[in-house]
């Protein structure tokens, strides 16, 4: 349902809140998130265009939150990577259709409720929600 570069986003977005004080580099999230090194340093630009991580320089630096995680909703995240694509035409471009049919119509309003849903789900709420399984990551067995 979502594009690839949705989930790895909010794969990034949800690990770098675990510790938001932290900075993590590149290649150690991209390993503890399961995302390809390269598409991850794509998603990272996008998310410190859109302000939602920091990008650090040098000993130490890496990348990190730069807002708290209670502020950060899911339709941010994604918003932050590209936009949530309405139907706000005939996607089969009738010419007699100069407003949506009744099946785009309805297909469009499931899109706008998915986009409320997101709206409400902050990142904070996903960490804090109790389940053994953790949000977006590979549980770790412990050895």
């Amino acid at each position: 349902m979502l594009p690839k570069t949705a989930e790895y986003a909010l794969r990034a977005t949800v690990w770098l809140a675990r510790t938001p004080e932290k900075a993590e580099s590149a290649d150690q999230l991209a390993e503890s998130i399961q995302v390809p090194r390269r598409y991850l340093h794509k998603v990272l630009q996008d998310l410190v265009k859109a302000g939602l991580v920091r990008s650090q320089s040098g000993p130490g630096g890496g990348y990190k939150l730069d807002c708290n995680p209670a502020s950060i909703t899911i339709l941010d995240v994604i918003k932050a990577v590209g936009p949530l694509q309405r139907i706000e035409s005939c996607p089969l471009g009738l010419e007699s259709h100069t407003s949506l049919c009744p099946l785009h119509r309805e297909l469009d309003n499931a899109f706008a409720t998915v986009e409320a849903a997101f709206a409400r789900v902050t990142v904070a709420a996903l960490l804090n929600k109790s389940s053994n399984i953790p949000p977006l990551c590979e549980c770790k067995q412990p050895t």
